[in-house]
């Protein structure tokens, strides 16, 4: 069967755009200038879905109009899309006009409109440069001119709230709608998580939704702004992955682009987003996602980059077991802090050599591999301070040269979720998973990423403290005076104040730990081949969820029974072996 492109070749062009596209109606109007005397009309009209085609319908009733008049103020409105998204903004006009050019009923006219989109509702209340507002990466405040009988579309960005202001003097424009475009991957949502607790279920799906908005052509850190495949926001992201879709193509897809981005020679070794620990987090990657799918032909494809890649890393290691990593980096809330840095990327050398011992074994490299658990074994003779830290301690603990519960009762569980990570938190609550504390680990979530939610959030955020929370609006509010504007006056690094980004990938960590703690289900062997479950049910009565393997979906329910007991059912494909406790 002929394809346009067969017949024109010239139309093939490169990879087809794997994403849908969706039209979303605003769900609310947030703010106005009605009430201050401008002239708007039918807006109420925008909230109700219409086709997706301009039409030379002359129904005054279902429009919305907006004209600014001499000695008015001028038109603006606030939606609201009740969901952040990846997308654009569409706007069906059915007619517009201004001052320079009044038009006729043959040539109607032109209007000019200037839109602001935001992640909060000050984000698009904000003019450029404002509070760090900024056009990097994506635009997000813009001019555009509006004909008559058009469908005009913004860039891609990621947003939740748009505003549209009218410009010029005496200018009018007639809507027929103003949509938001969600660009996305249809993809199945084969993995699930259901408690006792709607908190810790909405945490879960908010997560794996935030991992989803990221999936984009390839694998990003964040809709608004890096937009970038940055390899260490990519771990949690690919945990994410696996917990709730399984495969998909976007993670190979990645990791290529990124070790061909990074090219290693016998004269230089180029970091992943030159960055030495984001290396790390690659070779990290790769055992995770060979222990999720076994496709032991992909992994075979890293041979060579791996190999080059742990002899130098193998190398990094003196004779006294400390790591001697250059350009030092963790996570921004930990980039002051450099015995902080040190120790944790002493765990994550650690974490990384066994992972890629492992992998080198599977290929057959077993001197490589060798060389690689001799300075991985050496690396227990020295045990830093993670200098009040709970992501370095976290890390300390999982790379097995500092004591779980130990770690976690000086440090890690002192205070509640104080001192949290986006990013590293993952690693946090597995720690605490490790020391016997999942009822700190359920708690530190509800805390955490439930202060997010508090604060107004549908997906999570580059980087939260809990003490931003004091005095704060939520995000999806216009902030009254006297109160915090939690988007707008915090961060810090290259996130500060509304450059922060409210959809970050790296902080979907609860979705793969719930998946792989709460219900318990962890992998033993390549593809899925025999797990354990495990259950850590904490104070919830029940849990129970699904997970995606090569051979199908596995089913487990968890029931706490009236002696306390916990009764668990499962179903699982014949090909894998199940192995409780």
């Amino acid at each position: 069967m002929a394809r346009i492109y067969d017949k024109f070749p010239t139309l093939l062009g490169k990879d087809p755009d794997v994403r849908t596209r969706r039209y979303l109606t605003p769900t609310r109007i947030v703010w106005s200038t009605l009430d201050e005397g401008a002239e708007i009309t039918g807006m109420e009209n925008l909230l109700t879905p219409k086709r997706e085609q301009i039409t030379l319908n002359r129904n005054q009733d279902d429009r919305c109009v907006m004209a600014n008049k001499p000695g008015k103020p001028k038109a603006s409105i606030l939606l609201d899309f009740g969901m952040e998204i990846n997308g654009a903004l569409r706007l069906m006009v059915w007619g517009s006009q201004s001052n320079e050019d009044a038009g006729t009923s043959d040539n109607p006219g032109r209007a000019n409109v200037r839109v602001r989109l935001g992640e909060s509702v000050m984000e698009a209340m904000t003019d450029l440069g404002v509070k760090n507002t900024t056009n990097d990466h994506a635009n997000r405040d813009f001019v555009m001119n509006l004909g008559s009988h058009s469908a005009m579309e913004t860039n891609e960005y990621g947003f939740r709230f748009a505003r549209i202001d009218l410009l010029g003097e005496e200018s009018a424009v007639s809507f027929k709608s103003i949509n938001a475009v969600f660009i996305f991957r249809d993809i199945e949502y084969k993995g699930s998580f259901d408690c006792s607790d709607p908190l810790l279920n909405k945490i879960w799906n908010t997560a794996a939704y935030t991992a989803h908005l990221n999936m984009q052509e390839y694998l990003w850190d964040g809709i608004k702004r890096d937009r970038l495949v940055w390899i260490g926001d990519m771990h949690t992201e690919v945990m994410s992955i696996i917990s709730a879709f399984g495969y998909n193509e976007v993670v190979p897809k990645s990791l290529d682009l990124a070790r061909e981005e990074a090219p290693i020679t016998e004269e230089r070794t180029e970091w992943m987003n030159g960055m030495p620990s984001y290396s790390l987090w690659w070779i990290l990657l790769h055992k995770e996602w060979y222990m999720a799918h076994g496709d032991k032909t992909y992994l075979a494809e890293q041979e060579e980059y791996l190999t080059k890649l742990m002899a130098h890393i193998a190398s990094l290691v003196d004779e006294n077991g400390v790591e001697q990593m250059p350009g030092k980096f963790l996570d921004w809330p930990n980039n002051a802090n450099p015995e902080a840095m040190h120790a944790g990327m002493q765990g994550l050398v650690r974490i990384a050599l066994y992972a890629g011992a492992d992998m080198l074994e599977e290929l057959g490299n077993t001197d490589l591999a060798a060389v690689c658990r001799a300075s991985a074994d050496r690396m227990v003779n020295h045990v830093p301070d993670p200098n009040g830290s709970k992501s370095a301690g976290a890390l300390m603990v999982l790379g097995g040269i500092a004591d779980a519960k130990k770690m976690n009762d000086e440090l890690i569980s002192v205070n509640g979720a104080h001192g949290y990570s986006t990013f590293l938190g993952y690693y946090i609550l597995k720690a605490k998973a490790l020391a016997g504390d999942i009822q700190g680990a359920l708690d530190g979530m509800r805390e955490y990423w439930g202060g997010m939610l508090k604060m107004g959030a549908t997906s999570f955020w580059e980087d939260f403290n809990l003490e931003w929370m004091e005095n704060a609006a939520p995000i999806d509010e216009i902030v009254p005076e006297g109160k915090v504007d939690i988007h707008g006056d915090w961060g810090a690094y290259c996130y500060i104040k509304f450059r922060h980004s409210l959809c970050h990938g790296w902080a979907s960590g609860p979705c793969p730990f719930m998946t792989h703690y709460i219900l318990g289900i962890r992998i033993e062997e390549a593809g899925c081949k025999k797990l354990r479950i495990d259950p850590q049910l904490g104070d919830l009565a029940y849990a129970k969820g699904t997970f995606p393997t090569p051979y199908g979906l596995v089913t487990v329910c968890h029931t706490r029974q009236e002696d306390g007991t916990i009764r668990t059912d499962i179903a699982a494909p014949k090909e894998i072996e199940i192995i409780m406790g």
